[in-house]
């Protein structure tokens, strides 16, 4: 009789199926299929990827891709739990799930990423409607048509960056009936270039949107806003886009986090406090030459990759290569027709070069097409690196070896 025992096999566990979990996910299971001492589990609360890049279509009632997470695993030998995350024992190196499910793990990584920051304004968490999710944008979209079907309405969209912005022209242009305000501390497009900054302001006069930049709202109340010199805007919807946060679970297992909760990586984007554990997408707290990254998609997939590498290259017995991005541009949609593209320098600052109307829009929906593509290049072969698909550039994932 064989008393030799099979080795047990690492368990990678990956939380959050966004663009970077999923990222992490395929290309770790696709680069292991056919190993069988290293299995991976992805968790995350859905069955179906949401393409936040989208949301703000979904919410005018524009149909999207739907796709299903399993589907997008399948061949990897990667496996999918569907479950909310409860909690994170860094000590026991478990996690809990919503059905009282206790997954053990010896590598995790950590991608539940951000939502809108309701917490900072008060009333916004009551009474304004956010882009975090295909159902939160679907009850959005119900009652813009409800506007429409009244004949009139107002729609306040809170925050004034490339979200508020996005999804002020494209009420606009959908409920040409409805009257939109836009309002947030910065201007709408501040940043850019001059040429990109006045195609965008021309868009949303075009558009109909009513700007009031720097000012600030201080209460989200049940029929409008109130700005900080006492100014009440009457509104019958309200849009919160204002800043995000990331969900307290990180802080709440003891790992280091910064001051917005994301957890804090060393340069190949493991926790510093725990480098058995890698933080990717929003939230992760990356530090680079120019500063912390900001959470975009463009930042999202290359972080998963990287961290799958980085993984590989540890249970080698390497050290794993620092994990180096820049950002390439800032695409804005200004309806279905009409985009501003600013091309940046890596570190997100403007670069002269601007695209704006039909070509950018196309431009756009090119980059930002659905990422299913990218998904199966993954399960077939390694990452390449270089430029992605939402437009970052990421110079170290060329190879595990």
């Amino acid at each position: 009789m064989d008393s030799t025992v099979a080795p047990r096999r690492h368990e990678v566990l990956v939380l959050g199926a966004g663009y970077a979990g999923l990222s992490a996910a395929i290309q770790l299971a696709a680069r292991t299929r056919r190993r069988g001492d290293l299995r991976v589990t992805l968790v995350n609360a859905h069955d179906t990827f949401t393409e936040r890049l989208r949301l703000h279509m979904t919410a005018t009632g524009r149909r999207t891709a739907e796709l299903s997470i399993p589907e997008l695993l399948d061949g990897t030998g990667a496996e999918f739990v569907r479950g909310w995350v409860t909690a994170v024992d860094p000590v026991a190196r478990t996690v809990r799930i919503d059905d009282d499910r206790v997954l053990r793990y010896d590598t995790l990584v950590y991608g539940l990423g951000s939502v809108a920051d309701t917490a900072a304004v008060p009333g916004a968490a009551e009474h304004a409607h956010t882009l975090d999710s295909p159902e939160d944008a679907a009850v959005l979209a119900d009652r813009l048509d409800r506007l429409t079907r009244r004949g009139a309405g107002t729609v306040v969209v809170g925050g004034s960056g490339l979200t508020g912005v996005e999804a002020a022209a494209e009420i606009a242009e959908r409920h040409p009936g409805l009257t939109v305000v836009l309002i947030g501390r910065d201007e709408p497009g501040a940043g850019t270039h001059p040429r990109a900054k006045a195609h965008l302001d021309a868009a949303l006069a075009r558009l109909g949107v009513r700007v009031h930049g720097g000012v600030e709202v201080t209460e989200v109340l049940p029929d409008g806003v109130t700005l900080a010199d006492g100014t009440r805007v009457p509104a019958d919807a309200v849009l919160w886009t204002s800043g995000t946060r990331v969900p307290p679970l990180a802080a709440a297992a003891g790992l280091t986090v910064d001051g917005r909760g994301r957890v804090v990586t060393d340069r190949a984007l493991r926790s510093v406090s725990h480098p058995d554990v890698y933080a990717v997408g929003d939230a992760a707290a990356i530090r680079q030459g120019y500063g912390v990254m900001h959470g975009t998609c463009q930042g999202g997939m290359p972080t998963g990759v990287h961290a799958a590498l980085a993984i590989l290259r540890t249970l080698a017995g390497k050290e794993p290569r620092d994990f180096r991005f820049g950002y390439y541009h800032t695409p804005v949609s200004l309806g279905r027709d009409d985009a501003v593209v600013q091309f940046t320098h890596p570190d997100g600052s403007p670069r002269r070069i601007v695209l704006t109307g039909r070509w950018a829009a196309k431009y756009k929906e090119t980059v930002t097409a659905s990422p299913w593509p990218t998904f199966a290049r993954m399960k077939k072969a390694p990452a390449s690196g270089a430029i992605w698909p939402h437009g970052g550039r990421h110079t170290r994932t060329r190879s595990a070896k």
